[in-house]
């Protein structure tokens, strides 16, 4: 008796080993392996407790059938699985009812169920070669989704409670594992779908670069020609034009330049992204130098840059436009008799934070989310297009940096931006 006990406790032991073993495959289990992994699982636990043919099905209750999805088969067993489509719910009542009540539903000899008619449960499993079986209800989410299966054709097979407990486990393994694969998938799919919206946009964003990029060029000619024939007529006729004639001649010069300011903007807007000459070391001392010569400097303004700037890796357009916007901004906005602008930076592990800093009117708080918007002003001036801050800010990002602003009003503005040392 005893040594009967120790059979039944090494069995039980082993079972539980067997599910820990299965347990841990589905849980490192890649999504596209599942299928392989659950037809091994099931041709396992199938062998354990010694059945002929083990099988997963589903329950369509909205068309009230069930359906069998997995099925393993010992040697010499005839697979059933192709036959057991879309079975009406209506043909096996007793264990739907027993799957209701999250019960497993077994019968230990088929020959013993009563003839109850051709559409019964003997006639069903009697042309299976079954002798006896056992299923356990397969419960997601507090919701029955299917059962698994165990035939035994070969010879009848008995249960204890224990093996029962054990076979509601590994039900519940298989509703986490296909729990699990529905998440993931739906992580795919969701992935897909923002990879496709992310194409999607950045292929619109570069044919709105593309038709700006045409459309300013194009307009600077006829701005141009307007500009020269207005200026030759005023020209020509200075002797002739009346105060009250010169005024509007005047603001249409001042509107053209203004436009061709914007056109210019609108162009190096779009430019960013456009340029395909090919990256160098790029001294910045050397780049701001440059752009300092090409800008108009008021006297009373003094503008000191640091003489140890970086070298970086990238392309000296875009560098330059970065500066030349920021320099110019703190010297537009400098109200002071002694401007002064500082340019410099500070080095990080990985990756360099510039500023560019002034003692000029300085920015309400209020306005600090919108000076990057583009075509944003924050006063009204023919020498200013609203896009400057904005080609920055598209340069920064392009290469992967950030850029924020601290500003006092009355006192001065600060502007940091960061690059990475590899670009």
């Amino acid at each position: 008796m005893r040594l009967e006990k120790d059979k039944i406790i090494e069995r039980q032991l082993r079972f539980q080993e067997l599910l820990i073993s299965i347990s841990t495959t589905y849980i490192n289990a890649d999504i596209s392996d599942i299928d392989q992994i659950i037809q091994k699982s099931l041709k396992q636990i199938g062998e354990f407790v010694e059945s002929d043919r083990s099988y997963i099905f589903s329950y369509d209750f909205t068309n009230n059938t069930t359906t069998n999805t997995y099925e393993w088969c010992a040697q010499g067993i005839t697979p059933e699985i192709d036959n057991l489509k879309n079975i009406p719910l209506d043909f096996i009542p007793q264990w739907l009812e027993a799957h209701r009540k999250s019960e497993a539903f077994w019968v230990e000899d088929v020959s013993a169920l009563p003839d109850d008619g051709e559409l019964g449960l003997k006639a069903i499993l009697e042309p299976q070669g079954i002798k006896s079986l056992i299923t356990i209800p397969k419960i997601k989410n507090n919701e029955l989704v299917g059962f698994i299966g165990f035939d035994s054709v070969n010879k009848l097979n008995k249960y204890n409670d224990r093996e029962k407990e054990i076979l509601f486990v590994y039900a519940n393994m298989l509703v986490n594992l296909e729990q699990r694969k529905e998440y993931e998938e739906r992580i795919q799919e969701q992935e897909a779908k923002k990879q496709e919206l992310l194409e999607h946009l950045s292929q619109q964003n570069k044919a709105l670069n593309e038709y700006a990029h045409v459309v300013s060029h194009d307009l600077k000619a006829p701005l141009i020609n307007i500009h020269t024939l207005v200026s030759w007529f005023m020209d020509d006729n200075k002797d002739k034009i009346t105060e009250d004639e010169y005024f509007p001649l005047q603001k249409v010069l001042f509107n053209v330049e203004k436009m061709d300011l914007l056109i210019k903007g609108i162009l190096d807007y779009s430019t960013i992204d456009r340029i395909d000459t090919e990256d160098s070391l790029v001294n910045l001392n050397k780049t701001i130098e440059e752009v300092l010569q090409t800008l108009l400097i008021p006297e009373h303004i003094t503008i000191k840059a640091q003489n140890n700037m970086p070298t970086l890796f990238g392309n000296t357009w875009r560098f330059k436009q970065v500066f030349q916007n920021l320099i110019q901004n703190a010297v537009k906005y400098c109200d002071k008799t002694q401007g002064r602008v500082e340019v410099g930076f500070t080095e990080n592990e990985d990756m360099y934070q510039f500023f560019v800093k002034d003692n000029g009117i300085g920015i309400n708080p209020n306005y600090f989310h919108k000076i990057f918007k583009i075509f944003t002003k924050l006063e009204s001036t023919g020498s200013s297009s609203g896009i400057g801050l904005s080609i920055v800010e598209k340069i920064i990002k392009y290469y992967k940096g950030e850029i924020w602003v601290e500003s006092k009003e009355g006192m001065g503005t600060v502007f940091y931006f960061t690059l990475p040392k590899t670009l």
